[in-house]
C-alpha cells in the first residue's frame, strides 16, 4: 500500500467527509440557490454540492497527489491510477433542497478499480457509516459500534427502498414493473432515502433497496458498507454492480433475501 495502511486510508476518509460537512451543513436548509445542469430535465445541483467537492479534492491533493479522482460534479482526475478516489458530495440533491434530511455525502477509495473503503455521511443527524475490511461501523454523537444488518430471509417479511418507484423517476417502465413486483412481495415498502436507505440497510432497520440509474460515484462508496455489515449488493441479475445495466443495484440484508429478490426480477416467482 505504499507505506499507507488502510487504517491510515480510513482515517483520511473521516477527514474528507469532515471537510464535506463544513461546506453541505452550513448551506442545508439555508434557501441556497438551486442550479438545474441538465438543460431541459431538471437535474439540481447547488454551491454544497460543488464546494464540498472542491474542499475533499484538495485535501486529496495535498495529501496524496498521485492518486486519481472521479467526482459527481467535476469529472474524473488521474482515472488510471491505481489509487483512486470515488466522490458525490451531496447524494440526494433533491432531497436537501426540500429540507430533507435522507442526502449524504458518499466517499469510497478504490485500489485497482475495486472498492476497499467506503463512507456514508449524513452530517444533519450526525450519521456516518464507514465500512472496510468486512467491517462496517456506524458512528453517531460521539459513539461508533460496529453494524448488522438484519439478517432477514423471507421476501414476504421484508422492508423495501427505492428512491422514486415511478417510471417517470430513476425507473424505465420496465424497471418499474420490476420493482413493483419485489415490493408487493415485501411487507413494507418506502420511497425516498437515496444513500441513506443503505446506511440504514446496514443497521438492520431496512432489509432491501432496490434502485436504477446509478452512476459510479452513487454506489462505488456502497459496495463495502453493505458488504461490511453482512449485506450483499449486486445488479439485478447478481452481477457486480460495476458491470449492473442501467446502475441497477440491489442490496439486501442476507444471501438468502438477495437470492428471492433475484428470483422474482427473473420472473422465476
Amino acid at each position: 500500500m505504499t507505506g499507507q495502511t488502510i487504517d491510515d486510508f480510513a482515517a483520511f476518509a473521516l477527514r474528507l467527509a469532515d471537510a464535506a460537512r463544513r461546506e453541505t451543513l452550513s448551506r442545508f436548509r439555508a434557501n441556497a440557490p438551486v442550479h438545474n445542469k441538465a438543460g431541459m430535465l431538471f437535474d439540481p445541483v447547488t454551491d454544497a454540492d460543488r464546494e464540498a467537492e472542491r474542499a475533499i479534492r484538495r485535501l486529496i491533493a495535498a495529501i496524496y497527489p498521485g492518486h486519481g479522482i472521479i467526482g459527481e460534479e467535476f469529472g474524473a482526475e488521474k482515472a488510471d491510477a491505481d489509487w483512486r478516489w470515488v466522490l458525490d458530495p451531496v447524494d440526494g440533491t433533491r432531497a436537501f433542497i426540500c429540507g430533507v434530511a435522507s442526502w449524504a455525502t458518499l466517499i469510497a477509495l478504490e485500489h485497482g478499480g475495486a472498492p476497499v473503503l467506503g463512507v456514508i455521511d449524513q452530517p444533519f443527524s450526525d450519521e456516518r457509516w464507514m465500512g472496510r475490511a468486512g467491517v462496517t461501523e456506524y458512528a453517531r454523537a460521539g459513539t461508533r459500534r460496529q453494524c448488522r444488518t438484519s439478517g432477514l430471509q423471507d421476501l414476504s417479511r421484508a422492508r423495501i427502498v427505492t428512491t422514486d418507484p415511478r417510471k417517470e423517476g430513476y425507473f424505465t417502465r420496465e424497471e418499474a414493473e420490476a420493482f413493483a413486483a419485489v415490493a408487493a412481495r415485501s411487507r413494507v415498502a418506502r420511497f425516498s432515502l437515496d444513500a441513506y436507505a443503505y446506511g440504514l440497510l446496514a443497521l438492520g432497520e431496512i432489509d432491501l433497496v432496490m434502485e436504477a440509474s446509478l452512476s459510479h460515484h452513487d454506489y462505488a462508496a456502497l459496495i463495502p458498507v453493505v458488504e461490511g455489515a453482512g449485506g450483499v449488493i449486486t445488479g439485478w441479475k447478481g452481477e457486480s454492480v460495476y458491470e449492473s445495466e442501467r446502475g441497477r443495484v440491489l442490496a439486501a440484508a442476507s444471501k438468502t433475501l438477495h437470492g428471492a429478490a433475484l428470483e422474482v426480477l427473473a420472473g422465476g416467482a
